[in-house]
């Protein structure tokens, strides 16, 4: 066998070589997607004081999608609770009393369907929180909840309401609350059942980019 035949033989088997290594560099390289995170929240207490005509106080309970859990950080919070009232890590504060200073890019909009229907995020609905209005509305029939009035005063959530969230550090999130009293029961009574425990299921997704749960 010639060199000239030898010397093309073995420029074949380095560049086949070469284009394997190459390959199996990049694959090493595609870190594989995180888990999609789905949990349920139990009694998460977000008590006020004030309301009913007087001035509403009291610290929100603020909640991590990331960690899973509430949180006092001034900044690694994701949505907050305080009576009725949800609040984002995003826009800036209504100017209430103890209410935190936002300082993340989280927003939220409200999607009809269930959690199982909701499968993808839409990025034009997002809404954050103002000086004038939070991004999700207060008051009966008008945000998450209805409140019954006289006789029962119950306050249910409304069916068929799910909350998309954009977290605070541009990741997604969907929520849907299934009560607002201690331990959910299936009939509660506003005169006997503690207020507010909030009851939720979410779905988190932790990947950067995905728009879809």
């Amino acid at each position: 066998m010639s060199k000239t035949i030898k010397t093309i033989q073995l420029l074949a088997i380095v560049a086949l070589f070469i284009g394997f290594t190459s390959c199996s560099s990049d694959d090493d390289n595609s870190a594989p997607l995180l888990e999609v995170a789905s949990e349920t929240v139990s009694n998460l207490h977000a008590p006020q004081t004030g309301g009913q005509g007087q001035p509403v106080s009291g610290q929100f309970a603020k909640f991590n999608f990331e960690t899973g859990k509430t949180t006092t950080s001034d900044t690694d919070w994701d949505i907050a609770f305080r009576g009725t009232s949800i609040i984002v890590n995003g826009g800036t504060t209504l100017g209430t009393t103890d209410e935190p200073n936002r300082t993340g890019e989280a927003a939220v909009y409200i999607a009809n369907g269930t959690m199982a229907s909701v499968t993808n995020v839409n990025t034009s609905l997002f809404t954050q929180d103002s000086d004038t209005r939070y991004a999700i509305p207060t008051g009966s029939g008008n945000g998450w909840y209805n409140y019954a009035g006289p006789p029962t005063h119950l306050i249910t959530p409304i069916p068929g309401k799910v909350f998309v969230f954009k977290t605070r550090n541009g990741l997604y999130a969907k929520v849907e609350i299934l009560s607002y009293y201690e331990n959910a029961p299936t009939n509660p009574d506003a005169f006997t059942d503690a207020t507010p425990y909030y009851t939720f299921n979410y779905v988190y997704q932790p990947n950067t980019g995905v728009t879809t749960f």
